[in-house]
């Protein structure tokens, strides 16, 4: 089973994005609230994939996203952005990140790309 590290500030979002993952069959093996804490559930955890919000108080996700992948170029990392924050997908992909996905979505599109991601 492929583990993941949810990422994002709105708890009803952790809770969500976890409840689709756990529904399609991928285990979820820690969450975190913001960017530093992402860093830190990271590397203890070392999960196949990471969901990671962009804006997020303390360490934004980008900074997050270009320390791990620093430390593990290796590091499966989908963004998680809303709407029209173009601009921020972009540095991210710069920085590293894999994929992203844009909020509202739905169940499957978030099980395609994970999967995408780890095959």
């Amino acid at each position: 089973m492929s583990t993941v590290l949810v990422v994002d500030d709105a708890m009803f979002m952790r809770h969500a994005i976890t409840t689709m993952l756990e529904e399609a069959g991928f285990e979820v093996i820690g969450e975190a609230e913001n960017g530093k804490q992402a860093i830190e559930q990271y590397q203890k955890l070392h999960p196949d994939v990471v969901t990671m919000d962009v804006t997020m108080p303390v360490m934004s996700g980008l900074e997050a996203t270009k320390e791990i992948i620093q430390n593990d170029p290796n590091a499966k990392i989908c963004i998680v952005t809303a709407l029209g924050q173009q601009k921020l997908i972009l540095e991210a992909l710069k920085y590293g990140a894999k994929d992203f996905i844009t909020k509202p979505f739905e169940r499957e599109h978030l099980e395609t790309t994970i999967r995408q991601l780890i095959e």
